[in-house]
């Protein structure tokens, strides 16, 4: 599930910050924010993922310090939200 789940992260976050890049060129350990990251998503982008987080699985993502270190990459992000969707059954 890992796997599927990181594939379509990917592709949400390509969607939601509307980036023209193939969501498989994106490394499951790149950083995603900052000047340094390949895609250098900033606050705004951060809000449009957590949204879009939110309406497709229904994690809300609301203390802004966990929301960074949640979506650092897509690994860390894929394993949250793996971790939390387990809890929900």
């Amino acid at each position: 599930m890992t796997a599927d789940l990181r594939h379509e992260l990917k592709a949400l976050i390509v969607e939601a910050c509307d980036k023209d890049c193939d969501p498989d060129s994106i490394r499951d350990d790149e950083l995603l924010f900052g000047s340094e990251a390949p895609l250098q998503l900033d606050s705004l982008d951060a809000l449009q993922v957590s949204m879009a987080i939110k309406k497709k699985y229904g994690l809300r993502l609301p203390d802004s310090k966990e929301t960074r270190r949640v979506m650092a990459n897509v690994g860390t992000l894929a394993d949250h939200l793996a971790a939390w969707l387990t809890t929900r059954g």
